[in-house]
């Protein structure tokens, strides 16, 4: 499912509103050359060749690039410079919430040792490996979790693993500064599953079978017939 905004006027309600609450992430970069679009847009330079052509250099720069079809109808593009986004600073919980609804997982993990399975509980983010300084961030942020490179993927996560840490700050957190998107239903799984691990109930055969039920219906699995069906995005060149 998508949410589009297009059309100047439209984008200059976006634009206004991340001057005034920037992002944190290196995706900063990509919104400062999507502003310079704009700005060549409302001076009606797109409606040039050379305005085009600086466009196309502003794009190439961009996370995705320029698309092969453009490459081939290009061939004197010059990447616009990136900016540089200097190390985010968190400043409040609100901004942690909607970084959640992104780029978080709360992940109900369990394991087979021998005869027993094991439950545990875990909270993830995860960011491009140019986001590391975020990531580490946010373990002075929270006072807990730790800072995780991921082997040969360009990426690093954020986790928190720790039971104590789980229940005491990051429960609490999300139960006081509530999600407004589908991780929610996530998080409310996440929470039962907490209280099963509280009340020993996982260690029953019963208990163990309703924390499998819990976790064979999060993220993508989810069965919910009253959502609506997805509309699925087109994709620009």
């Amino acid at each position: 499912m998508c949410y589009r905004i297009s059309g100047l006027n439209n984008l200059n309600v976006i634009i206004k509103h991340l001057d005034s609450f920037p992002l944190l992430t290196q995706k900063h970069a990509d919104y400062i050359l999507f502003k310079q679009v704009i700005e060549l847009m409302k001076r009606g330079e797109h409606l040039t060749t050379p305005g085009i052509l600086k466009i196309i250099n502003l794009k190439a720069s961009l996370k995705w690039g320029l698309s092969p079809k453009l490459k081939e109808e290009w061939l004197n593009v010059a990447p616009a410079v990136r900016p540089t986004v200097l190390p985010a600073v968190i400043k409040d919980k609100q901004w942690l919430i909607g970084f959640v609804e992104g780029e978080g997982s709360f992940q109900i993990v369990t394991q087979k040792r021998k005869d027993k399975t094991w439950v545990s509980l875990r909270f993830t983010l995860t960011q491009h490996i140019r986001d590391k300084e975020l990531m580490e961030n946010m373990i002075k942020y929270l006072e807990c979790g730790r800072y995780c490179p991921t082997g040969t993927r360009k990426e690093v996560s954020f986790i928190v693993s720790n039971q104590k840490e789980i229940f005491n700050i990051i429960i609490p957190l999300f139960q006081k500064y509530p999600l407004l998107g589908s991780k929610l239903q996530d998080f409310l799984d996440f929470v039962k599953v907490a209280e099963l691990l509280k009340s020993k109930a996982h260690l029953t055969e019963e208990g163990l079978e309703l924390v499998n039920a819990i976790k064979s219906n999060m993220t993508n699995r989810r069965k919910n017939p009253s959502d609506p069906k997805s509309v699925p995005c087109g994709s620009n060149i």
